[in-house]
């Protein structure tokens, strides 16, 4: 069968050619089939659509095991945690399941891969991929355990990383005359202005569901108050100036929001942007694409980007999503070419140019890729100020994250306690976790 090659490819052939005494570097994988765990999301469905041209440019088959992002952690471990081989050759985890998948041992490191010139091309360029989203999604070992340093290894490569800008209406801020806001005070006034001011249309929109959701929230806004959830010494800091400011920035932002985002989830917020029931949008950059989709979206072309505003420091958000391999995948080669191939500078570029979220430095700035998506001038300003340490990404993470935080936010703006009497709680709760877990026995 002809294949099409590449640059990419061709480098590829090449080296393996060397090694093998063979003009196909694929060729060793061909025939193989690959199961890849992907969520149920905008990006990925762009992705998706790539996904023949892969197995064209390969020979590897991929069988695409999508579910819902919430629900896709259990099915993950079910299979990663086998003692044999498991089902699944590819895993996508959001960036705070990372620490707990390494800590149990479920995934492989990716330097032998990286240094191994029959699998890794010459010119994947890994110091071009945003090193903001490198740290938070892959890294492990370093500072705190999860951040970059000396001790730091690679466990996975982005894939649909995020930051957070601001969006907003641009017809009603010219219509009313309103000054695009840089601090959350602005912000905040032009939210209520708005909302008193404009027929049906409510200054901002936000998740605000108990759990997960209200945490996301929470964590846009505590960043750029100066508050962090963990102290360097792991002891809580939920209870700082800062991060009641930040609540009580939440607060103000869920009551200048359509009715019912107290319990609303990320598509109910991103919704209420796209139908034109908010003027304002502060969370992932990746919903400009949508914003932009005539399909998705009824306020298309009256849709501007300005960064996340300030108040104590410059902070957005670092989430998203990291692909990597199983330790008990049989294909891992195969896997990790899967993995290195969507991710690639080429491929990378052609995602986004369908309307997918980038990884890499360069993808950011290309010139002609900022003039179908003026929105990436912005993100390539915000990214200097993505926060690696957004949320503290420990094992316990996971036990921190909904069950206590989730719980207490959303009892204060639900008006079931005070801020400061959630946050307390929190920290209480905390505390107690973490000491069980023996973050201050030493």
């Amino acid at each position: 069968m002809l294949r099409r090659f590449t640059a990419f490819s061709l480098t590829l052939a090449l080296l393996a050619g060397i090694a093998f005494g063979q003009a196909d570097p694929w060729r060793q994988f061909a025939g193989t089939t690959i199961v890849v765990s992907w969520p149920a999301q905008y990006h990925f469905e762009v992705a998706a659509q790539f996904v023949d041209q892969f197995t064209a440019e390969t020979g590897i088959e991929v069988e695409l095991d999508v579910v819902e992002y919430l629900n896709m952690r259990d099915r993950q471990i079910v299979e990663i945690s086998k003692p044999g081989r498991g089902d699944l050759d590819v895993v996508t985890w959001v960036v705070f399941w990372k620490s707990e998948y390494v800590a149990n041992n479920w995934l492989m490191p990716l330097a032998p891969f990286l240094i191994d010139p029959r699998v890794t091309s010459p010119d994947y360029d890994i110091d071009d991929i945003v090193p903001a989203f490198l740290t938070t999604c892959c890294k492990v070992g370093g500072v705190k355990g999860y951040l970059d340093g000396p001790g730091a290894s690679l466990f996975g490569i982005p894939f649909s990383p995020e930051t957070s800008i601001l969006m907003y209406r641009t017809d009603i801020f010219e219509e009313y005359g309103l000054e695009v806001p840089t601090t959350y005070d602005e912000m905040l006034e032009t939210a209520e202005f708005i909302t008193e001011n404009v027929p049906d249309v409510y200054g901002m929109t936000t998740r605000g569901s108990a759990g997960h959701q209200v945490v996301h929230a929470w964590l846009l806004h505590l960043s750029p108050f100066g508050g962090t959830v963990l102290n360097d010494d792991f002891t809580p800091a939920v209870t700082s100036p800062e991060a009641i400011a930040a609540t009580y920035a939440l607060q103000s932002i869920l009551e200048n929001s359509p009715p019912g985002m107290a319990a609303a989830g990320a598509g109910e917020q991103d919704a209420a942007f796209l139908q034109g029931d908010s003027a304002m949008y502060l969370d992932r950059s990746i919903l400009a694409a949508q914003a932009a989709d005539p399909s998705r979206s009824r306020v298309v072309g009256n849709v501007g980007y300005a960064l996340h505003p300030e108040q104590e420091q410059c902070g957005a958000e670092t989430g998203g999503f990291a692909m990597g391999i199983p330790r008990n995948s049989q294909n891992q080669g195969a896997a990790w070419l899967f993995v290195q191939w969507f991710t690639s500078k080429r491929i990378d570029l052609e995602l986004a140019k369908a309307g997918a979220n980038p990884t890499r430095t360069s993808t950011h700035a290309d010139p002609e890729l900022q003039a179908m998506f003026p929105w990436y001038e912005t993100v390539v300003e915000q990214l200097p100020c993505a926060t690696a340490d957004w949320r503290p990404l420990i094992p316990e993470w996971g036990a921190i994250n909904a069950p206590i935080l989730g719980d207490e936010i959303s009892a204060a703006l639900t008006g079931q306690k005070s801020i400061e009497d959630a946050l307390d709680s929190a920290a209480q709760r905390i505390y107690e976790l973490l000491d069980r877990s023996g973050y201050y026995s030493w």
